[in-house]
């Protein structure tokens, strides 16, 4: 009975240690990964793979893994100061969407690919925006945009990132500018509405000459015409009192009046 006491004695003073070193090591041994991650395996600094999603095995103290996010990763890009192709400072943010899709290139071939991809982005967007005027930026937004990201595209393509689309959030311009523009707007107007009051001006004219060339070949219409206006002004209730007079008795005035041309 002592010696079974003794061997389970020394089998439990082997059994604790095992269990705390199996607690200490499997962790490190055993990684799951989701579906959307991806680990790139180094083994004595060497690099084996990438692997993943699932269940992943690694020798403790000899493999190293970094996980890597195969999700789309969306960053601001800070605002910037930026002098337009015709001389107007204006200050300008955006956004920009991209994703790993090479995670052995986005740990090998770029030290930090978040904080170079950001900075790629900010001195992109102010050498883009300063070859574009003033109006072509506030007009033509979308293909800034476009030109934006294939750049960004380019330019991080060799580390494994792809950028799926960059977007100019806002586009601060100084009060002064702000004034000008209005000014403009509202010149811009003023302009437009001369035109159309002068525009309905010809049109009227024309209308005008046309009736009075019909009357002129049909004298019986300006009858029918001073029949109508005396209907008109009998319509109205005011103390206005008219006497019709025949067109005939103007005739031989209106004779009169050709004969001397």
């Amino acid at each position: 009975m002592e010696e079974l006491i003794r061997r389970l004695f020394n089998l439990g003073s082997w059994v604790v240690p095992l269990i705390i070193l199996g607690a200490i090591v499997l962790p490190q041994m055993i990684r799951v990964l989701r579906e959307y991650e991806r680990g790139v395996i180094f083994r004595l600094g060497k690099l084996l793979g990438a692997k993943g999603p699932g269940l992943i095995i690694l020798i403790p103290v000899i493999d190293r893994m970094v996980k890597m996010d195969l999700r789309v990763v969306t960053i601001d890009v800070a605002r910037q100061e930026v002098m337009t192709r015709d001389n107007v400072p204006v200050t300008v943010d955006a956004v920009l969407y991209f994703r790993v899709v090479d995670p052995i290139a986005a740990v090998v071939k770029v030290e930090n690919f978040w904080k170079a991809t950001s900075l790629i982005a900010q001195t992109t967007l102010r050498s883009v925006l300063g070859q574009a005027e003033l109006d072509e930026l506030l007009s033509h937004r979308e293909k800034i945009n476009v030109q934006l990201q294939e750049i960004i595209d380019r330019q991080t393509d060799p580390w494994g990132i792809k950028v799926t689309a960059v977007e100019v959030k806002d586009v601060a311009l100084p009060d002064g500018m702000k004034r000008a523009m209005a000014k403009q707007a509202e010149a811009e107007r003023e302009r437009r509405a001369k035109i159309v009051n002068a525009e309905g001006e010809f049109q009227a004219a024309e209308k005008m000459v046309q009736a009075a060339a019909m009357i002129s070949k049909e004298p019986i219409a300006l009858q029918l015409r001073f029949l109508q206006t005396m209907r008109e002004i009998s319509s109205e209730h005011n103390t206005t009192t008219f006497l019709p007079v025949p067109i005939d008795l103007f005739s031989p005035f209106l004779k009169k009046s050709d004969g001397a041309k």
